[in-house]
């Protein structure tokens, strides 16, 4: 079991990434605060941080955001509408959405807290349009533009990619062995070379 924190980001991702999350926030925020268009949720804080932080990660997706978001919205309103508002049903309702967002290949973590939000404030039926829907394809639309202005690779898929596609086989040779371990002591400055051979 590895105790070591996760390496710190470089300075310029970092800045990049936060960037990334005010633009798609302030979108949404836009919308639904100055055009009376309700398109922010409360889940889509930790959505903006996987699709700008974490882009080539298969949570951070189209398929993912927007079918983890309305899979779990359905769910969570239907548990509501059929079985009330107890302990049991929210708990439920968290789990099945879960359990959809797996057999579906939509899985996205943030998405998990709509059941909750659906719980809390007993929206009607629109919920799943506006801010579910809508509000998670402005907030992917938001991360494309920004990603292809960075000049960075977005999305790895929309929503027919196998993210089970087996991974490319590399070969390693000699001297780009070599050229590794040389970017590595240049970087770290220590000689990685000398205390394999040790």
């Amino acid at each position: 079991m590895t105790r070591s924190l996760p390496p710190r980001p470089p300075l310029r991702s970092g800045v990049i990434a936060c960037m990334g999350i005010f633009f798609g926030i302030s979108v949404l925020a836009y919308f639904s605060f100055d055009l009376r268009i309700l398109l922010a949720l409360g889940s889509f804080g930790s959505s903006s941080v996987l699709l700008f932080a974490f882009s080539d990660n298969h949570f951070s997706q189209p398929r993912s955001i927007i079918g983890g978001h309305v899979v779990s919205s359905a769910v969570g309103l239907l548990a509501l509408v059929m079985f009330g508002k107890t302990w049991w049903t929210l708990g439920m309702a968290v789990a099945v959405a879960a359990a959809v967002m797996m057999a579906t290949r939509t899985m996205h973590p943030p998405a998990g807290s709509n059941p909750i939000i659906v719980f809390l404030g007993a929206p009607a039926w629109d919920f799943l349009l506006f801010p579910t829907l809508f509000g998670a394809i402005a907030l992917v639309a938001a991360g494309w533009l920004y990603h292809r202005a960075c000049r960075r690779p977005y999305p790895l898929y929309w929503f027919g990619g196998d993210p089970a596609a087996p991974a490319k086989t590399v070969m390693l040779t000699l001297p780009a062995m070599e050229t590794g371990f040389a970017r590595i002591e240049e970087e770290a400055g220590m000689p990685v070379r000398e205390r394999m051979e040790a």
